[in-house]
């Protein structure tokens, strides 16, 4: 984006005061749209808590109408569900630009559907093909929100509240995390019988974003730069902003628009080529990247393995892992108000910082817990203070921060990259923990540790605040 835009000309503090003034407040309509997006992050988190508790029923499902390997055909399950992401990704980026955020929010709610009733009618067809195939279509809706909704949230929310409602996301995310894994308890839906019930729940977020999207508005950012329909683009703004004092918001994205025409629309290969671009491409992956292989999934799949590995009972362990949901529900909230104050970087290196000190912490306590109760409790605290330090920031951050490194032109092509990354590295995690713990033992957060050092050296060093900051003074820092 070219540097010389008519709002990257303005002082700081006459910029920040008309964005200020133009922003309008957290209305009922904005709420509205805000919560039928997230919805479908609802689903990433529950799909992503709730295949841990019944690990057991699901393998005895297995052997029971399958002479195969039910160890190996479970870790299948579990990871498919990550390629169906990957899928979901890319996927998202083209139908959002080709037919709009609201539409691809409504056929990806619809198509979660279709996956769910896959799931839980798996059992009664003694169908281990339906469980599979189920998993990885939930997957692709999972990977398709992963892009769409932090895209949509992006282009609504006023500047002055764009990291809080960013952080709703994953919010969003550790409710329906907690939530599978709460129902997923021996007296709920972890048994036998219940578990095909649990794993078909997630057809509710879907159902009721199916009914909640044809309601909510269109992005006003999509209605003025790609359908080009400026009165439209108004009168939704006015709407979800609660005044008609909208000039100043509808100017930055005409500055934005003006800018893009003096470029050409940005694909994947010119992210990589152009310079000024590549740089905010190679902070985002780096990222999503943090949160993946800083070892997250491997606590969120097998926390329940993790804790039984560290003397617990079956029981405890499960309850254990409520903990672990709990804890990213409780950092969501706590990061909401931080996130526009502390701003992103900080928030990220404070997250970084204290995932790796835990994650030495809980490699000690793996060492001692034998014979030593006082140990395994503390294994247990310090893995809700790892999951914690991470819902401070690595979990909500890499979700927003590519949508305020770039502008319209590149907005999802790097969106999407992002997210395909991020899906990768979930895939990689989910497959080689077990067979890693195998491997090392005792050591297997070790490799974690060391990449959560890395990924604390590169944000400290590359990674520019954007809080406060249009997408073109952001974007502005690459050119310089």
């Amino acid at each position: 984006m070219a540097s010389e835009n008519t709002s990257s000309l303005l002082q700081p503090q006459e910029s920040v005061t008309r964005r200020k003034m133009s922003s309008g407040g957290a209305t009922g309509p904005l709420l509205y749209a805000v919560f039928a997006a997230v919805l479908g992050m609802l689903q990433f988190g529950f799909n992503t808590g709730v295949i841990n508790a019944p690990r057991q029923f699901i393998e005895n499902f297995i052997k029971e109408n399958y002479n195969v390997n039910s160890g190996t055909v479970f870790g299948v399950i579990v990871s498919i569900f990550a390629i169906g992401g990957m899928i979901g990704c890319p996927l998202a980026s083209w139908i959002a630009d080709k037919r709009g955020r609201k539409f691809a929010l409504l056929a990806n709610a619809a198509f979660g559907v279709v996956g769910a009733v896959f799931m839980g009618f798996s059992k009664v067809s003694s169908s281990l093909a339906m469980l599979i195939i189920g998993r990885f279509l939930i997957g692709i809706n999972c990977g398709f929100a992963t892009t769409a909704s932090p895209t949509y949230v992006s282009e609504v929310a006023p500047v002055r509240l764009r990291g809080a409602f960013g952080t709703v996301n994953q919010l969003a995310v550790a409710f329906g995390l907690v939530g599978g894994q709460i129902l997923g308890i021996d007296v709920v839906l972890g048994s036998n019988d219940g578990w095909p019930w649990l794993l078909g729940l997630a057809v509710i977020p879907s159902a009721v974003q199916c009914l909640m999207i044809p309601f909510a508005p269109e992005s006003p950012r999509y209605l003025l730069l790609v359908q080009r329909d400026e009165e439209q683009a108004r009168s939704v703004l006015t709407k979800i902003r609660g005044t008609s004092e909208i000039d100043d918001e509808i100017k930055d994205m005409h500055d934005e628009d003006r800018a893009e025409k003096q470029e050409e629309k940005f694909t994947i290969l010119d992210l990589i080529r152009i310079k000024s671009l590549r740089t905010p491409l190679i902070i985002g992956i780096v990222m999503h990247l943090s949160q993946q292989l800083g070892g997250i999934n491997a606590v969120l799949y097998y926390s329940s393995t993790i804790f039984i590995n560290t003397g617990l009972n079956e029981r405890d362990a499960r309850l254990a892992s409520i903990g672990v949901g709990s804890m990213l529900f409780i950092m969501a909230l706590v990061s909401i108000p931080l996130m526009d104050r502390l701003g992103r970087r900080t928030l990220q290196l404070c997250g970084l910082g204290g995932m790796t000190l835990f994650s030495v912490l809980m490699t000690i306590a793996f060492f001692t817990y034998e014979n030593n109760t006082t140990m395994s409790v503390f294994a247990v605290i310090f893995t809700l203070m790892y999951v914690g330090f991470f819902g401070v920031g690595p979990s909500s951050i890499p979700w927003m921060i590519l949508s305020e490194l770039f502008g319209q032109g590149a907005r999802s092509a790097a969106v999407s990259v992002g997210a395909l990354i991020n899906w990768f590295a979930n895939f990689i995690v989910g497959l080689s923990f077990i067979p890693l713990s195998t491997l090392l033992g005792n050591f297997v957060f070790l490799p974690f540790t060391i990449l959560l050092i890395i990924f604390f050296a590169f944000t400290y060093f590359k990674l520019p605040e954007t809080k406060n900051r249009t997408i073109e003074e952001v974007t502005a820092l690459f050119k310089k």
